[in-house]
């Protein structure tokens, strides 16, 4: 088993997340990395450095015109989280939860460029469009603009503690994976992540007109204490799946996105492998030790195989059980939606006794603590 098409790729730019984050942060990233690029990939490299130059100047002007607003944007209600694994149904849940119109969301716009979502919109969303593929590339769900999107491409885009960082410079991927769970870090790295997250929110708040926001970020499984920190009264969702089909999803996701995003040639797969591996085991380990800490009632545990058989019942005891308003009012957008997805095709996973035995081994804390047999 190896990469997909990783030679084939390395003249594919439009895909590389570094094309939408600032001068100063990919400076901080390709310090941290002693501008160790691969030969293949400087196309890559030149690319982001011209779109980020380029948007350079719309990005000093959102600041000048935006800033005191967005400083001055209140969070009346404080955020969803959806938690949960990479490959686990987040972002089913979190498009199903987006036809809720009481809710706002980070958008692939707002996410991938989010230093000129406010100001530039009629510049520079043609040129995201454009770069978009229709599907992506790992599985059959749609992508677009205006469609929900993981929160974390934001945080990489203005700082340098984030979980994507480690697919752009990829032999670094273990340094940028201890910014999942946060431990050990410096007290001003810290800061500096909450400062710029809190930031971010009030923007996206602000664009919603101050609208709750339903956010997506698998990363902040690890995060419940220092998201508590932040916003004391947040609701969270976590939805978990069968830890066999993850690993063999999660491998499957990594062997094509990584040749997408790279600007080095990565690691041999194997240390790729032990790298998710041990991720998800001190994300789990991290996630069960803080939910005990949030708020009753604020936090709702959705197993993905329930989830994907009734995923209307399963949202309507969501709102129950977290005191959420307006499902009746969304209820038939819900059902157009999960009709609407009735077509997209999902994978079945043969796993061996040698595979079974490998996760076992690593992630049995976590098949029993979710209720799946070994």
């Amino acid at each position: 088993m190896d990469y997909i098409d990783l030679e084939k790729n390395t003249l594919v730019v439009t895909n590389e997340p570094l094309a939408g984050y600032t001068l100063f942060n990919i400076s901080r990233l390709f310090v941290q990395n002693v501008f160790l690029f691969g030969f293949r990939y400087l196309p890559r490299v030149f690319y982001s450095l011209l779109m980020s130059t380029v948007m350079a100047p719309f990005r000093l002007r959102e600041r000048l015109v935006f800033d005191r607003a967005v400083e001055k944007t209140e969070i009346k209600n404080d955020p969803i989280f959806i938690l949960g694994h990479w490959r686990s149904g987040t972002t089913y849940l979190h498009n199903l939860l987006s036809n809720d119109k009481n809710l706002g969301f980070f958008t692939t716009f707002h996410a991938y460029l989010p230093s000129v979502f406010l100001s530039s919109d009629k510049i520079f969303r043609p040129i995201l469009v454009s770069s978009l593929p229709e599907k992506r590339p790992m599985d059959d769900v749609a992508m677009g603009a205006d469609l929900p999107q993981e929160d974390e491409y934001s945080l990489g885009a203005v700082l340098p503690y984030a979980y994507y960082n480690g697919w752009c410079l990829p032999r670094n991927m273990r340094f940028y994976n201890g910014f999942v769970c946060m431990q050990d870090v410096p007290y001003e790295v810290l800061r500096e992540w909450k400062e710029d997250y809190l930031y971010m929110i009030k923007k996206v708040t602000l664009y919603w007109k101050g609208k709750q926001l339903i956010l997506k970020n698998p990363a902040n499984t690890a995060r419940v204490k220092l998201l508590l920190e932040m916003f004391p009264d947040a609701k969270f969702i976590h939805i978990y799946r069968n830890p066999y089909h993850v690993y063999l999803s999660m491998m499957r996701f990594m062997r094509i996105v990584t040749p997408l995003y790279c600007l080095q040639v990565p690691p041999e797969l194997g240390k790729v492998e032990k790298m998710m591996m041990d991720l998800y085991a001190e994300m789990h380990k991290k996630y069960l030790r803080e939910r005990d800490i949030v708020p009753d009632g604020n936090l709702f545990e959705l197993k993905y195989e329930d989830f994907v058989k009734q995923p209307l019942r399963e949202v309507k005891s969501m709102y129950r059980e977290l005191g959420l308003k307006g499902f009746k009012k969304s209820e038939q957008s819900f059902i157009e939606f999960i009709e609407s997805q009735v077509n997209v095709r999902t994978r079945e996973y043969v796993v061996d006794e040698e595979l079974r035995e490998k996760i076992n081994k690593r992630w049995s804390f976590a098949i029993k603590a979710f209720g799946y047999e070994s």
